[in-house]
């Protein structure tokens, strides 16, 4: 067996010398793996941004509603898999590979790091949430911690005083006067850009939102997904299996880029003119994630080895915190504030949400299965 660089039990590592797997990623079908660029970009670039396009320029593309709804569920349901069974399950593998020192396999990293990651992202968005908090609490708005409307993402729904006036009966006068007073604190702070006062259609309940907040939330959500795709690009570049795989993440990164495109779109209706081109620009740096990650494969494919150990570690690592990222987001977003905290879906008959239940499973159990292949 190879020498150790440390002579530590502690996460020492084998010298690549070793070359567990050795030399670099295959070379076979190398005109199939160019075009693989383009055929995944236009995939990938379909799935994001199809749902944010139709959704921004509605009035020129008549896509019915349903529509709409059914790439959101499903596409929750596919990034619900996705953590699970393409990040999780291959990061476990990559950190137990025999490749490694003796060290990886005394501790779970793959899981510990997931769980930091959780945990990382739980904290950066309480923090976020206690400052926002305040911010509504300096300008007289109260906060509903349960308040989640359908499209908001990151934020569990910042309500107005107003709708407690207005759902005990008083004057509509009196609503109309802390919404007046609430915009005039808020452009003294020239809080313009941290904050806007929309008017809820569903009556007159004056809701506050911070569009910092809900990019936050689909930024961490498309930070976990960007990470796993350039892995995914690097990957199928120097993979000996490269047929199957290819086939396989066409598939997966449209069914990917839904999932991720449909957040974009609801967001972007909740944003103010100045934040909307946000949603476009995230639907962009997805569809071109893997593409860069197949071409920078290529471009290493003599020296790139996917089974060293400094690849199966980087690798690891990035598909661990990558799982955490996209569960916490799956289970807390699109989960819990989706069904549980919606007053949408509380007030949705049995069929709808029943619909969009199974909608959602299809998408997680479709990306499931892809999960048999690559």
């Amino acid at each position: 067996m190879g020498n150790l660089t440390i002579n530590s039990p502690s996460l020492a590592i084998r010298d690549d010398s070793d070359n567990c797997g050795s030399g670099g990623g295959a070379d076979t079908f190398f005109g199939l793996r160019i075009a693989s660029i383009f055929i995944i970009l236009i995939g990938s670039m379909f799935g994001a941004l199809f749902p944010v396009v139709s959704m921004r320029y509605s009035d020129y593309v008549k896509v019915p509603r349903g529509i709409f709804e059914f790439a959101k569920w499903f596409g929750s349901g596919v990034i619900i898999a996705t953590a699970f069974i393409h990040l999780l399950s291959p990061a476990m593998d990559e950190l137990g590979s025999p490749c490694l020192s003796e060290a990886w396999s005394e501790y779970p990293y793959a899981l510990a790091l997931c769980l930091l990651s959780i945990f990382s992202i739980f904290i950066v968005e309480l923090v976020a949430f206690r400052w926002g908090t305040a911010k509504l609490a300096s300008i007289g708005v109260a906060y509903d911690a349960h308040g989640h409307e359908a499209g908001a993402h990151a934020a569990h729904g910042p309500e107005s005083s107003a709708q407690n006036i207005a759902e005990s009966g008083k004057d509509a006068q009196d609503l109309t006067r802390i919404v007046e007073e609430a915009r005039a604190v808020s452009h003294s702070f020239h809080s313009d850009n941290e904050s806007e006062i929309l008017k809820n259609t569903r009556g007159n309940v004056a809701v506050l939102d911070s569009p910092m907040t809900q990019i936050l939330g689909v930024a961490i959500l498309e930070f976990g997904v960007v990470l796993h795709s350039v892995l995914v690009g690097l990957t199928l570049a120097v993979d000996p299996d490269f047929k199957i795989l290819f086939v396989v993440l066409v598939f997966h990164q449209t069914f990917e880029g839904l999932g991720v495109g449909s957040r974009l779109a609801y967001m972007q209706n909740d944003l103010p003119p100045a934040y909307r081109n946000v949603a476009l620009y995230g639907a962009l740096l997805y569809g071109i994630t893997t593409p860069v990650g197949i071409a920078a494969g290529m471009g290493v494919r003599t020296t790139y080895n996917p089974d060293s150990t400094t690849a199966s570690i980087v690798s690891g690592v990035m598909d661990s915190l990558s799982a955490g990222i996209l569960i916490y987001t799956g289970m807390v977003e699109l989960l819990a504030h989706e069904f549980l905290f919606s007053r949408e879906m509380q007030t949705s008959s049995n069929a709808r949400l029943a619909r969009c239940v199974c909608t959602m499973l299809l998408g997680c159990g479709l990306m499931a299965l892809l999960g048999k292949w690559a």
